[in-house]
């Protein structure tokens, strides 16, 4: 998967329809060659453009000219390359110039863990990892690249390590992948939103200048995903040239596009610069987290389908990844703060009749919480709302054949809590500044390894304190006011990189020692919606939306990046909450079998006819969630482009069994049926429609379609596909 040509000093690293090089120059810095499709020339020099880029290794001469033009792996600022860097380091004197050089390599089996950061992991036999060592003599230097290479997936994982080997300097700015390429023949894929609206797609094409995407609000955040895409020009959604580019991390980032004024692209990836530095002592290093970068020919859908595999089989560490998760209901919606336990009850006992596996009791069981302005950091079970405790309500729907779940905020505090009484300085604040408040709360410096130590020992005494199987980790607000009265003035600047640390420890915490519970990440609804997460917690909660025709938009633009098996999705009441929308109960539970499927309303409420309907879609569920979870995804429709309707399919691997799911948006009348085309079945298979009992080959299916017929807006349908001997 990985060699070296010592003779033309090329890098090679391939893997299933992917390849991708690197050479050492003369003058020793590492120069990007080509990535693609696999090629068998051993030497592809001529790709520097060599006619154009004179070698300057003897003279000099023109050294910033090709420095600002050639192709690299891991450009430095403050030496004549005036496109975005990955390094900028500052010296004692304040210089920022950096040039690294080629000093050795290594090649190892499987994949290093990356410490306290989460991370792909593979085995021996899955995976190479190429270790490339660069250094600043002058600054004393040595900077580490790692690439990993999957042998059975089109996709890299890349990071960096910066160690100083003898003076104190200062990093400014750290990224962890960088891309060139020769042609700005290319769209560039984005996924943005807000509350309610997540992680919708937006395709525009590259331009002179820098298009960028980025989080400097201590989160990945609603507002843009650490995702993007560069499409050529004219792929579809199956076929054509993508490159995906994702960052396993949850906090402040940078994803970014620039053409040169030689028409090149570059695009870089990593931890948000903008109010970044990191002190490094002599003898310390710096570890980035990881970046993927993905590579496709069957379009955008392929990119998809390679990032899912990726992130289901290197990434996805819970027992649950593979496994069918409960079906649950969460009683957010159906009482947010209002209730007790006879109340909650009576909603279990509809729950447990209906054929629901899993109860989760959301926000209002703590401390004297009965708003959102009171208790955060004091977790213990607030008996006057349920009395007996947590241990008593567990047992209680334990007895009615359901698993209990419980929803917690760890990295918030509210002023009016007897924790913040007694450590009102461990928030994030800056000394003398006013505390911003948001949602009336504030956040835990989890920086502070002793504000970790007190949270993790309350929420650990919850759950050991009854059965407890499910855990909802909410985050409901940004970072303001980003430092503390105890780290040094020129450590200030780490403290948000810092808290992300903090963050991943207690969650390593939580499932090493809870490794069976099923933890959901949440963060105000979809705001921390990415690879770092899914490293603890195997399903996020996509949107506080749960609408589903505002879902489709935000479950298909998650799908470019993330698996529908980590999508948490609900059937919630009607109106619904988020906008009022009225939709039939089939078509809210249509849309979530995409994801993880539950139910977010009060079923003593809902209407008879509804009610009746419930344990036909737990059915539904059943039959055909192994499909959704773990099989391949092929988007149909395209919700962005056409917002009549929608249709997706899932296929499993040996492509005996597939499931279409349709949604009409807007009826018309006095026009024909929509005629769909299937995708990714196997051509020469039948196939049987467990609808109609229909036969028909793949061919038929793909080439001429299946006509979709059905009445109504928002009306919706799920069919089944198997195999068939003819």
């Amino acid at each position: 998967m990985i060699s070296f040509n010592e003779d033309a000093k090329i890098f090679t690293l391939q893997s299933k329809g992917f390849m991708y090089q690197m050479k050492v120059l003369k003058e020793g810095h590492l120069a990007h060659l080509r990535a693609g499709h696999p090629v068998p020339d051993p030497d592809l020099s001529h790709l520097l453009r060599p006619n154009e880029l004179p070698d300057c290794s003897e003279t000099g001469r023109d050294k910033a000219s090709f420095m600002d033009n050639v192709m690299l792996e891991f450009p430095c600022g403050g030496i004549g390359d005036y496109r975005e860097p990955c390094i900028e380091v500052m010296d004692n004197a304040g210089h920022l110039a950096c040039d690294l050089r080629y000093v050795s390599y290594s090649i190892s089996e499987g994949k290093p863990e990356l410490k306290g950061l989460p991370a792909t992991f593979a085995a021996a036999e899955e995976a190479q990892t190429l270790s490339i060592k660069l250094l600043d003599n002058l600054l004393g230097l040595e900077v580490t690249l790692f690439y990993t290479v999957f042998e059975d997936l089109g996709a890299i994982a890349r990071s960096a390590k910066a160690t100083s080997l003898k003076d104190k300097l200062f990093i400014k700015r750290f990224l962890s992948l960088c891309l060139d390429l020769s042609s700005s023949s290319w769209d560039m894929i984005t996924l943005s939103g807000a509350w309610a609206r997540e992680r919708y797609a937006n395709r525009v094409p590259l331009h002179a200048g820098k298009q960028r995407i980025e989080s400097s609000r201590g989160e990945s955040s609603h507002q843009f995903n650490p995702f993007i895409a560069l499409a050529e020009k004219g792929a579809s959604e199956d076929s054509g040239k993508a490159f995906g580019f994702s960052f396993v991390y949850s906090g402040n980032f940078l994803a970014q596009a620039e053409i040169s004024s030689m028409g090149m692209p570059r695009v870089v990836m990593g931890i948000n610069p903008q109010n970044f530095t990191w002190v490094l002592e002599a003898g310390e290093s710096f570890q980035s987290p990881e970046a993927i970068l993905s590579y496709s020919e069957e379009g955008i859908g392929g990119m998809s389908r390679t990032l899912h595999d990726l992130y289901r089989k290197h990434l996805i560490r819970s027992p649950y990844v593979s496994k069918k998760r409960p079906v649950l209901i969460n009683n957010w919606e159906a009482t947010y703060f209002n209730f007790d336990t006879d109340k909650l009850l009576g909603i279990c006992r509809e729950a447990a009749k209906a054929g629901i596996e899993l109860f989760v009791l959301d926000d209002g069981w703590f401390g004297k919480r009965n708003d959102d302005n009171t208790s955060l950091g004091d977790w213990y079970a607030n008996e006057a709302k349920l009395p007996g405790g947590l241990s008593r309500l567990a047992n209680e729907v334990n007895a009615l054949g359901m698993k209990f779940g419980l929803w917690f905020e760890p990295e918030m505090i509210s002023p009016e809590s007897e924790l913040y009484k007694e450590h009102p300085d461990w928030c994030i604040h800056i000394p003398g500044r006013s505390r911003t408040l948001a949602r009336n709360q504030l956040v835990l410096d989890y920086s502070r390894k002793e504000v970790r130590d007190h949270i993790y020992s309350m929420v650990k005494a919850v759950l050991s304190s009854a059965n407890i199987e499910y855990v909802k980790w909410d985050m409901n607000r940004n970072l303001s006011e980003v430092g503390n009265a105890i780290y040094a003035p020129d450590r200030q600047q780490e403290i948000s990189h810092r808290y992300v640390l903090g963050v991943y420890d207690l969650m390593e915490r939580l499932v090493s020692d809870f490794p069976n519970l099923l933890l959901e990440n949440c963060s105000g609804g979809g705001a921390r919606f990415d690879p770092g997460m899914l490293y603890y917690s195997p399903q996020i909660w996509t949107s506080d939306n749960v609408d589903p025709i505002e879902r489709l938009k935000i479950q298909s633009g998650t799908s470019l990046a993330y698996p529908p098996s980590a999508m948490g999705a609900h059937v919630g009441d009607v109106p619904c909450h988020s906008n009022g929308r009225i939709t039939p109960i089939s078509t809210r539970g249509n849309v979530a079998m995409f994801g993880t499927f539950g139910f977010e309303l009060d079923l003593t409420k809902i209407s008879k006819e509804d009610l009746e309907q419930v344990p036909a879609l737990i059915a539904q569920y059943h039959k055909c969630n192994d499909l959704a979870r773990d099989g391949d995804l092929y988007r149909i429709g395209n919700i962005f482009t056409d917002n009549t309707w929608d249709a997706w399919m899932f296929v499993s691997k040996d492509k005996s069994e597939a499931l279409l799911e349709y949604v009409q948006v807007l009826a018309s009348s006095n026009t024909p049926s929509r005629r769909i085309q299937l995708k990714g079945l196997k051509e020469g298979f039948w196939y049987k429609n467990d609808e109609t009992g229909m036969v028909l080959s793949a061919e038929t299916l793909m080439h001429d379609g299946l006509d979709m017929w059905i009445k109504g807006d928002f009306s919706s349908k799920v069919i089944r596909f198997e195999k068939a001997k003819v």
